[in-house]
C-alpha cells in the first residue's frame, strides 16, 4: 500500500491570495458616499457667522504683525497669535455666531444607493413615450420623489439612523419650493449616485 503525498500551494501563491483576499475585504467595506444639501432662512444669522469670520481674520493678521514688531519666532508665531486677547475674543463670537447658524440650518443628507437598487429605480419610473423621445432615461414627474426618498438618511443625536423623508413628503417638497430649491434638492440626490470617488489613473 502507497501513501501519496499531499503537495502543498507554493508559497507565492499563498501569499498572492492573502494579499488580494485582503485588497478585496477593504474594497468590500467601503460605505457608500454621501452628501449633504444645508438649507437656512436666516438671513441675519448667515451675515453675523460671515462678519465674526471677517472680524476674526482681521484681529489674526493685526495680532501677527504685531509678533513681527516684537520679534516672535516664525516657529513661535501662531502659538502667540491665537493668544491674544482679541483674538480669542473674536474666536469666542465666531464660535457662538456659527452655533446660532447651526441651530438654524436643516441639513439633509443623501446616500448613493448599491447600483442594482439604482437600476431598479429606474425601471420603476420608465418615461412615457414623450420623454423618451426627448432622450430621458426616466419619467420626470415621479422620479425625482423617488430617488430623494429612496436616497435620503436621516440620523438621531446619537447618530443612530432613522426613518426619513418618504417619496410623498419628497413630492410635497418639490412642489412647495422655489424652482431652484427644488432643482438643488433633487441635484443633490442625482449627484451623490454620480459622483466618481475612482482614479481612473493615466493609460
Amino acid at each position: 500500500m502507497t501513501t501519496r503525498a499531499i503537495s502543498e500551494p507554493p508559497a507565492a501563491a499563498v501569499a498572492r491570495d492573502a494579499h488580494w483576499s485582503a485588497k478585496m475585504a477593504r474594497l468590500k467595506a467601503r460605505k457608500l458616499p454621501e452628501r449633504s444639501l444645508r438649507l437656512c432662512d436666516d438671513d441675519e444669522a448667515k451675515k453675523n457667522a460671515t462678519d465674526a469670520a471677517l472680524e476674526l481674520a482681521k484681529a489674526r493678521t493685526v495680532a501677527r504683525g504685531q509678533s513681527i514688531e516684537q520679534g516672535v519666532s516664525e516657529a513661535d508665531r501662531e502659538e502667540w497669535t491665537v493668544s491674544q486677547p482679541e483674538v480669542v475674543a473674536a474666536q469666542l463670537r465666531l464660535d457662538a455666531a456659527e452655533q446660532v447658524l447651526e441651530d438654524a440650518t436643516v441639513v439633509l443628507t443623501f446616500r448613493a444607493l448599491p447600483r442594482p437598487a439604482w437600476e431598479q429605480l429606474l425601471r420603476d419610473h420608465p418615461p412615457t413615450e414623450a420623454q423618451a423621445d426627448q432622450g430621458m432615461e426616466y419619467n420626470v414627474e415621479t422620479y425625482p420623489a423617488a430617488l430623494i426618498a429612496a436616497c435620503h438618511i436621516e440620523r438621531d443625536e446619537s447618530g443612530d439612523e432613522v426613518s426619513g423623508m418618504s417619496e410623498q413628503e419628497a413630492q410635497e417638497l418639490l412642489d412647495a419650493w422655489p424652482d431652484s430649491e427644488a432643482k438643488a434638492l433633487f441635484t443633490c440626490a442625482l449627484l451623490v449616485n454620480q459622483t466618481l470617488r475612482a482614479d481612473l489613473g493615466k493609460g
